[in-house]
């Protein structure tokens, strides 16, 4: 056998593949995967392919944490105000549950806690900008209303105001200390309106 023959007998078993029942089942499955390997690429140049996919459905990204992973965690601390004027001490946020072996498959309740991570994170966008841009942001806003939820669930008696303080922390290890990241200033435990 030469190599033309060759050839020719490798390109037509090639186009058996793409063409008659199932051929367009498998050119979409092969450019499924093509799309889905070149959007892990980490050269930007491949980003154009998962640009595609508007609504990421098609080529999954298994790029999650790259190429910056997060090396530290975010705790909300917050005190409150009472009407006579009193502070209360710090108290976290604490929306970490215990893991149950159940949680390896279905975790949904982990919701929370990734939520409150990626509202601090937005929020440290706009603090190079001061922190009365950062106020005006969405994720400073749900923060807050989170904050009024949870102080409100507490029954906390004659509650007028809060104030919060963002921490980074290392996670489990105990032997890096804290950082304050910012401290808002007070807020009132009833929003207040454009209108007022």
């Amino acid at each position: 056998m030469n190599a033309a023959t060759a050839l020719h007998t490798a390109k037509s078993s090639l186009a058996r593949q793409f063409t008659g029942p199932g051929g367009a089942a498998r050119v979409a499955a092969a450019l499924v995967l093509l799309g889905t390997v070149c959007s892990q690429h980490p050269n930007q140049a491949f980003n154009r392919v998962a640009k595609l996919d508007s609504f990421s459905a098609l080529f999954p990204n298994w790029r999650f944490f790259a190429p910056n992973p997060a090396q530290h965690d975010y705790q909300f601390h917050y005190r409150t105000l009472d009407t006579a004027g009193e502070t209360s001490p710090w108290r976290p946020v604490d929306v970490i549950a215990g893991r149950k072996p159940y949680q390896i498959a279905w975790f949904p309740g982990r919701r929370p806690e990734k939520a409150v991570f990626d509202l601090g994170t937005e929020v440290l966008h706009f603090l190079d900008k001061g922190f009365a841009a950062a106020t005006r942001t969405p994720a400073y806003r749900i923060l807050c209303d989170f904050l009024r939820t949870e102080i409100g669930r507490e029954g906390l008696p004659d509650v007028k105001g809060f104030q919060f303080t963002l921490l980074r922390t290392a996670g489990y290890d105990d032997a890096e200390e804290p950082e304050i990241v910012f401290v808002s200033p007070y807020t009132p435990m009833r929003p207040v309106t454009a209108a007022a």
